[in-house]
């Protein structure tokens, strides 16, 4: 593109509309600097404080759904100010959801994530959104499911950091099962 606009190929005039002007920038153009987000976040927002602008929201597009029928559900994960945010998690799985209280509507453990930290990195003013479903079946073991009860459940959402409840890291929503 560089080539075209320094050669003489191009009709040049600074009153027509659609033809480049003949003006020349006094400044070179500079290539932006960034900064990633995680290390913006650190120095801006205090470790103690970067929990408080991060929402997180479930929600189901209806609030009754009948036996077997799968359960649709959304996770919005949202920084509500104009800065990156990072905050730092218990491991890689950045983010978890549950169903009674139960990880991935697990009874028993599906998975053993590593020791090591994770980050969850937000952009400013970033809204990232999940999409998953409940097919209303509880893993008991490994290979066994049961379906769920009639009545009301409830289908939760949490970032995996520390004290992540206490600290407005979670929510959650209820939906009833009827025949």
């Amino acid at each position: 593109m560089r080539r075209i606009y320094e050669s003489n190929a191009l009709h040049r005039d600074d009153e027509e509309a659609h033809a480049p002007s003949k003006k020349e920038r006094k400044t070179k153009l500079q290539a932006l600097r960034s900064v990633p987000s995680s290390t913006l976040s650190d120095l801006l927002i205090p470790r103690r404080l970067r929990h408080l602008p991060v929402s997180v929201a479930v929600e189901t597009p209806v609030d009754e759904y009948e036996v077997g029928d799968p359960v649709p559900f959304r996770v919005t994960i949202r920084n509500r100010l104009p800065v990156p945010v990072s905050i730092p998690t218990v491991s890689p799985l950045l983010w978890e959801w549950t169903v009674d209280g139960n990880l991935e509507a697990a009874e028993v453990p599906i998975r053993d994530p590593p020791d090591e930290e994770g980050r969850l990195s937000l952009d400013r003013g970033e809204r990232k959104d999940f999409r998953k479903r409940w097919d209303q079946l509880f893993r008991v073991t490994e290979s066994e499911w049961e379906p769920a009860e009639t009545g009301t459940h409830t289908i939760g959402a949490a970032i995996n950091a520390t004290d992540a409840e206490k600290r407005g890291l979670t929510d959650e929503t209820t939906v009833r099962i009827v025949r």
